[in-house]
């Protein structure tokens, strides 16, 4: 369930104007946690811990919990509050009774949780730990006004372009470093007789995606950072660049015709089906579920990935998401379980189970099920620069809302690649209502 990607940015903003209502200033004690020190022995202690995750991803995280119960004898009850995250906090918070550390996937939420005093910095200890095995962009993603508050603990990477290496082989196509060389390996490929490439556009989600991948390496990260706050235009001319680099592929033969009435499930279809239309598909790590539950072809071994490609020399980059462990208390046994999802060591209980891509660098890359996994993790803990997925970061009805705003101009713009400046007159309009100014 890998970061429910297609909630997108109605998740975020919808968790943000939730935390506004959340009773500031909770006083501590969630679970009643009187710690008796000694040299991390919580055995007389019970911690309480929420996150969304339920079914396989409960039972991995709960082995990761009960590591931490057989290294201190604390007892830990865990609680799933699945798609309701910002709604269960609120109830909990109101009843004075909030859990000793959730695991949420916004950011905006974890950042009003901050500014309303609901959630606790991270202690020194908890602060060197992340220092030791994170990048600086986790360590920004997990900061409010400056003051750490989170440990990122599972992670999404949102830029790997998958393709069929049958296909691919057959084409005498491989994976490429850059874009101008992703567009020749396309064009090989639908020289062979399969389309280039799918893509599902009869929504926006994963045309925000892709635009998303083209800015960060582009513009870069402060540039991105910027328009994600709405602090430059969709006038600027970063954004004319960006657009005129996704124009190339959009108005090539090598796309695969009809997107606009192609859901994302079907453009994986497209290349991993029984009967494949195209050689390549882009979208995040969770395509690798698309591909088991379509059936006929397998991860790994004809489904492969290569990361999505650098444009103008610039440097290993992901766009992704994940979910933060925040603490609503400060107390010795709810430090100690924060540092433990800070070091590798909690991280390398799940990563052997499958179905977790750890942020944390520190984490062995052999522990991963498979090659797979493994090229995933990597890509992500190896790239320079990490940003979160833009749309999920903006208000909802600009970034996370069907019909309108980036979803549908982006939708817009995939029909008729050749009006730049009028997709982005439309962005920026749409971008000064929603923000309001």
């Amino acid at each position: 369930m890998n970061t429910h990607t297609r909630v997108r940015g109605v998740a975020a903003t919808a968790a943000l104007a939730t935390a506004g209502l959340l009773i500031a200033g909770c006083s501590g004690g969630g679970g009643g946690t009187e710690t008796t020190g000694g040299g991390g022995d919580f055995s007389d202690v019970t911690l309480n811990v929420a996150a969304a995750w339920s079914g396989a991803e409960q039972a991995n995280f709960e082995a990761v919990l009960q590591k931490f119960t057989e290294d201190t004898g604390a007892t830990v009850n865990y609680t799933s509050f699945g798609d309701n995250g910002p709604t269960y906090l609120q109830g909990q918070l109101e009843g004075g009774s909030p859990p000793n550390v959730a695991i949420v996937g916004q950011p905006a939420l974890m950042q009003s949780l901050a500014q309303n005093g609901d959630i606790m910095p991270v202690s020194a200890e908890v602060a060197d730990e992340i220092a030791a095995n994170y990048s600086q962009s986790w360590i920004d993603l997990g900061s409010v006004d400056g003051e750490l508050y989170g440990v990122w603990f599972k992670a999404a990477n949102k830029s790997t372009v998958w393709y069929n290496a049958d296909i691919y082989d057959g084409a005498g196509a491989t994976a490429p470093e850059d874009w101008d060389g992703f567009m020749e390996q396309l064009q090989l490929v639908q020289d062979s007789g399969y389309y280039g490439i799918s893509v599902g556009a009869d929504v926006g989600w994963p045309l925000t995606d892709w635009f998303e991948n083209v800015y960060l390496r582009t513009a870069g990260a402060e540039k991105y950072d910027q328009l994600t706050n709405h602090e430059i235009p969709w006038t600027d001319p970063s954004v004319t660049e960006a657009l005129e680099v996704m124009a190339q592929l959009w108005s090539s033969d090598v796309l695969q015709p009809g997107g606009a009435q192609r859901t994302f499930p079907e453009s994986v279809t497209a290349v991993f089906g029984a009967n494949p239309e195209a050689g390549t598909v882009y979208e995040g790590d969770f395509v690798a579920g698309n591909i088991t539950d379509d059936g006929n072809s397998v991860v790994g071994e004809n489904a492969l990935f290569y990361n999505f490609p650098s444009i103008n020399g610039s440097a290993p980059a992901v766009v992704g998401g994940g979910d933060v462990a925040i603490q609503f208390t400060d107390d010795d046994a709810t430090n100690a379980l924060m540092q433990y999802l800070a070091s590798p060591d909690s991280a390398s209980v799940w990563v052997p189970l499958g179905g977790l891509t750890s942020p944390n660098q520190n984490v062995d890359p052999s522990l991963y099920p498979d090659d797979t996994a493994r090229q995933i993790a990597e890509a992500l803990t190896g790239a320079e620069t990490f940003r979160f997925d833009m749309s999920d970061l903006t208000p909802s009805a600009f970034g996370g809302t069907a019909g309108q705003g980036f979803w549908q101009i982006m939708i817009d713009f995939y029909q008729d690649p050749t009006d730049i400046q009028g997709t982005q007159e439309a962005l920026e309009a749409a971008a000064v209502s929603a923000y309001g100014g």
